[in-house]
């Protein structure tokens, strides 16, 4: 579907798909409500061989170029060091021979996923709160990550649109519509479900692995989701969606209206948790050598109140 996107296209999406109120008016969890007990027992069985994929990245890839928000790389120094252990100036102050370090790091620095306070709609965010509810002074009252800790847990199911494709990756700018996620997931002979976390692979990120090179990765162009996809979202009412590039939604956007529309609509008024930056290559190949392409998901976030991610 193509369409032509404008403020006012964003505002009437975003009207229709809205799931304010749906969980009550004090929900904070949006669309991870559809993560019950017994989605969870059921996801659990789907463990066979008991492998697992680690999919967030070293913390140590330069992966924040400073374009948006002034976000930064992760700052990983020691305060203690085996060396200082060795100069035996520890044992005889602190009884106790160590190493210590710390990190310093913006919360949506590396692999993450962006909280329900983290997108304004019209000063708005999820379920009606106010954007002056997170405040440097007050931090973020509402809609902070800390309240999905306990739901990132579920059905997983990847939908490798690279291979769908026959690509290594997809080109920066490629679209990607809810026809071809549909399309994928029958090709691969999975179905979608309420209460999935469903994740995208475009290969983006493995291309910069391969170049040793995430130069544009942070706000650059990339390969992604149509704004379209809003409603494939709330039409199949997953619990999270998640993908390997840094913003999910295609770039450059679809219109020069605004800045990621996507993000307005699917944060704001359908209350979805979303990933950013997920390493999926190991999964995406053990998907593609059995064929099995749903599995356990488990990813719970850092407890952080108040918390964008």
């Amino acid at each position: 579907m193509t369409m032509h996107i404008t403020k006012d296209t964003i505002r009437a999406t975003a009207k229709e798909l809205s799931n304010w109120g749906r969980w009550g008016k004090d929900d904070m969890i949006g669309t991870l409500n559809h993560v019950t007990p017994e989605r969870i027992a059921a996801a659990a069985k789907l463990v066979r061989k008991g492998k697992v994929f680690a999919m967030g990245l070293p913390l140590n890839e330069k992966l924040q170029s400073g374009l948006f928000g002034g976000r930064y790389n992760p700052i990983h120094q020691f305060l203690a060091t085996g060396t200082d252990a060795l100069a035996g100036e520890q044992l005889e102050r602190q009884g106790i021979q160590y190493a210590d370090d710390v990190l310093a790091m913006p919360v949506q620095g590396s692999t993450h996923w962006d909280s329900l306070n983290h997108v304004f709609l019209d000063g708005q965010m999820y379920n009606g709160h106010s954007a002056a509810l997170v405040s440097a002074a007050g931090g973020g009252t509402v809609n902070g990550i800390e309240h999905t800790r306990a739901r990132m847990i579920g059905r997983g199911v990847l939908l490798d649109i690279a291979r769908h494709r026959g690509v290594d990756w997809l080109a920066d700018g490629e679209v990607i519509s809810s026809e071809e996620l549909d399309a994928c997931a029958a090709r691969q002979g999975v179905e979608i479900r309420a209460g999935d976390f469903v994740l995208i692979r475009t290969g983006q990120q493995e291309r910069c692995l391969a170049e040793k090179s995430w130069a544009g990765y942070a706000g650059g162009d990339a390969p992604g989701l149509a704004f379209e996809t809003c409603h494939w979202i709330r039409k199949h009412d997953i619990a999270g969606i998640c993908a390997d590039t840094w913003g999910v939604e295609v770039r450059p956007n679809e219109t020069k209206a605004v800045n990621q529309p996507w993000h307005w609509v699917v944060i704001p008024a359908i209350g979805i948790t979303m990933g950013e930056m997920f390493y999926v290559k190991e999964l995406a190949e053990d998907c593609a050598e059995d064929g099995v392409y749903e599995y356990l998901f488990v990813a719970p976030p850092l407890h952080l109140p108040g918390g964008t991610g």
